[in-house]
């Protein structure tokens, strides 16, 4: 009895190991192989197609004081570029780091090897880029550190003190929800530590700082409220305002007389280099309370020059005053401004066979006739105070919100929308040996462009969107559009986009 019992048990051990040792000798399948592996994708390297014929949104200028041939350019949506010879070569300098999106290129007057970066541009667009914080570079630019406030996305302006390098950023602080890096932040160590000298609350943020070169110690700020939501901009409310530090940031006074109250959107400073007792404002304000301000006694007390307002605030409102004439200032705008009599009257000061849409200024101060415009379509030059302008076309750095591909042969063609800039198509390769060229691109409808696709049996026909649902046909062969109002705008002046 014992033996058999001994015979079935081991019997039923067989039985119940056998099925276990053989799924252990059982092979598993083959995982099959991705088709692209980071080792094959290695060999592959970007070239720049183009196009630089519309070129995109600079957002910011800076000019070597030493050095005029030399010029940084924060692009809104394309980095930061430097140029040694006034524009005649590029070189992109930001590619390999952690923001796209630049708000302000500013220069060490101390030293002009030491280039701040501000990420994140500073409208309050639907369709804007953010950042993450701000970045220092001690060798003119050919390298780049984080140096913090990574939650600030969108910098306002970045300012620095003559006498010893200490910096101000201006962070305006998330577009979309409240907190984050908001405020006015000061460095005294070159960015290694950064402390909040003045904060107004979670949903008010700091969009500008200018400081007085006579004594940096005193330094002027503006607050700007706002909250992007999908269906409006809340571009203002009560908490804007324009402070005044006289110790370099430990204390702040809200200055009031003249200014005005309620709710407050975005407002610009400008001080005078030729006498800093004189401040300029342009502050958007509820009702008709708005204008262009000026102070002569340090902000004390303020009067309302004019009622003069760019077109949206938000997307434009920065003021720059001329280096040697305390009466002169330029405005941003659709069509940049100038005033010759403190702010009382404005005109434009010079938008012909150029894109509209200004958002930052050069003048030069050794030639006041010298100017450099950031706008929409680019960078232009004038040496004629406005009156003619020479577009830089080497700078390839339009805003795509979509792309598309077609079906063209032996070469197929890249067509997408633009911000600003049209929609557009041109080949990705050509049989020229010095490569694609701007007037290989062609414009397939005006406006803001959007998505593009191209008929899959027949490549010359080209479907593109425009603003507010605008679709058009365009025919490559016989240059025909479905939507010739649009084409027969300004080549390259986007339509009312900017709320």
């Amino acid at each position: 009895m014992i033996r058999k019992l001994g015979f079935i048990l081991a019997l039923l051990a067989i039985l119940v190991t056998v099925p276990a040792a053989t799924a252990k000798k059982k092979k598993a399948p083959d995982k099959p192989k991705p088709l692209l592996t980071s080792k094959i994708l290695n060999g592959l390297k970007f070239r720049s197609i183009g196009p630089a014929f519309a070129s995109g949104r600079v957002a910011d200028i800076a000019v070597n004081p030493i050095n005029h041939s030399q010029w940084f350019i924060g692009v809104a949506s394309g980095n930061v570029w430097k140029t040694d010879n006034a524009g005649v070569t590029w070189k992109p300098i930001f590619d390999k780091y952690g923001a796209w999106s630049i708000a302000d290129v500013e220069i060490d007057p101390q030293n002009p090897h030491v280039i701040w970066v501000g990420t994140g541009e500073y409208n309050s667009q639907r369709a804007i880029g953010y950042g993450d914080g701000v970045y220092r570079s001690l060798d003119g630019g050919k390298s780049f550190k984080n140096m913090g406030l990574k939650k600030s996305e969108h910098i306002g302006r970045i300012a620095i003190d003559p006498r010893n390098s200490h910096v101000y950023v201006a962070a305006q602080g998330p577009l979309w929800g409240p907190g984050g890096d908001r405020g006015l932040y000061k460095s005294t160590d070159i960015g290694k530590t950064w402390n909040r000298v003045l904060f107004v609350s979670k949903n008010t943020g700091i969009t500008d700082v200018v400081l007085d070169p006579r004594n940096p110690d005193t330094v002027y700020c503006a607050a700007y409220q706002r909250r992007r939501r999908v269906f409006t901009l809340i571009d203002g409310g009560p908490e804007g305002a324009i402070y005044k530090s006289t110790d370099a940031g430990k204390t702040w006074k809200k200055l009031k007389s003249g200014l005005p109250s309620g709710d407050v959107g975005r407002i610009g400073l400008a001080i005078s280099p030729v006498n800093p007792d004189v401040l300029y404002a342009i502050v958007e304000a509820e009702g008709k309370g708005g204008g262009v301000f000026r102070s002569t006694d340090r902000g004390e007390t303020w009067t309302r020059r004019s009622t003069y307002m760019s077109t949206s605030p938000q997307y434009y409102n920065r003021l720059y005053c001329d280096p040697n004439n305390v009466d002169k200032v330029y405005c941003m705008d659709t069509i940049g401004k100038i005033s010759v009599d403190g702010g009382k009257t404005w005109n434009a000061y010079g938008n012909r066979h150029r894109h509209v849409d200004d958002h930052t200024f050069w003048v030069d101060p050794e030639n006041t006739n010298h100017f450099l415009v950031g706008c929409d379509g680019g960078l232009y030059q004038s040496f004629d105070a406005g009156k003619n302008w020479a577009f830089v076309e080497n700078l390839p750095v339009t805003q795509f919100y979509r792309v598309s591909v077609d079906n063209n042969k032996p070469f197929y063609y890249v067509y997408g929308g633009t911000q600003d800039n049209n929609s557009m198509g041109g080949p990705s390769r050509t049989t020229c040996r010095a490569g694609i060229f701007n007037e290989d691109w062609f414009v397939t409808q005006g406006g803001d462009g959007f998505e593009s696709q191209v008929d899959p049996k027949n490549p010359d026909i080209i479907y593109a969107q425009s603003q507010y649902g605008g679709l058009g046909r365009f025919d490559r062969k016989s240059g025909e559009s479905s939507s010739p109002s649009l084409l027969r705008e300004k080549p390259t002046a986007g339509i009312g986009t900017h709320r």
